[in-house]
């Protein structure tokens, strides 16, 4: 059965070696609900401007920005995106620079997917906890697919809670269609007719207006009692 941990989520991989950054993101595909690549801090960052991933991966030695300073560039505005590291050193001082740099974790080379993956978990910790609140009341439970109001469970479609959680993870930021249309509908054509249905569908079975509609650009996580 496939691991639903990181189903809502979307990382992004750099990795100049090809054929580790193939190994790594054909992994990572079988988790993550997308997972994009780019092989400096360079190209790092037009990814990043465009898709704003959940977590990124960076290797440190890299051509044209390496690893290190990738992540201060990515520090002067973002402060929350994890980050993990993989390197192969094991200094305690350098280690300290990458937490200085708020590093959330750190994979230590050669990788292996347990390893892989057990570090992108105590990264993503926050925002893979089972349970978050979306407002007072209102707890979204990503195990069971369900929502909790005053702990009467609301069960839910899988489309629903990767709905929910992008909301989540945009941090009261809107949604755009482009980005529900390649996440909810595995980049089949979408509709504004199916959107609007679907979303009709999901407030009719939360208690709490949650969901705002913003004109031609997507949604987002609101809390007003109906």
């Amino acid at each position: 059965m496939k691991d639903e941990r990181f189903a809502a989520l979307t990382l992004l991989c750099v990795e100049d070696e090809a054929g580790v950054r193939k190994r790594l993101v054909n992994t990572l595909s079988y988790y993550f609900a997308k997972v994009y690549e780019a092989d400096n801090g360079v190209s790092a960052l037009g990814v990043l401007e465009e898709h704003r991933p959940d977590v990124v991966l960076c290797d440190i030695d890299m051509p044209a920005m390496d690893g290190i300073a990738l992540v201060r560039h990515i520090r002067k505005e973002d402060f929350t995106t994890p980050i993990v590291m993989l390197t192969a050193y094991a200094q305690e001082g350098y280690l300290l620079e990458l937490v200085n740099l708020h590093i959330h974790h750190y994979i230590l080379k050669p990788v292996n997917s347990e390893r892989l993956l057990a570090g992108l978990e105590a990264a993503l910790r926050g925002k893979i906890a089972g349970r978050v609140r979306l407002c007072e009341g209102l707890v979204l439970d990503l195990g069971r697919k369900s929502v909790l109001w005053h702990n009467d469970e609301i069960s839910l479609s899988r489309r629903e809670v990767v709905f929910l959680s992008l909301l989540v993870n945009h941090d009261h930021h809107v949604v755009r269609y482009a980005t529900l249309e390649e996440r909810l509908w595995n980049d089949k054509p979408m509709s504004q007719d199916a959107l609007k249905s679907f979303v009709r569908d999901l407030r009719k079975k939360i208690p709490v207006d949650i969901i705002e509609n913003v004109s031609q650009l997507g949604y987002r996580l609101i809390c007003e009692k109906k």
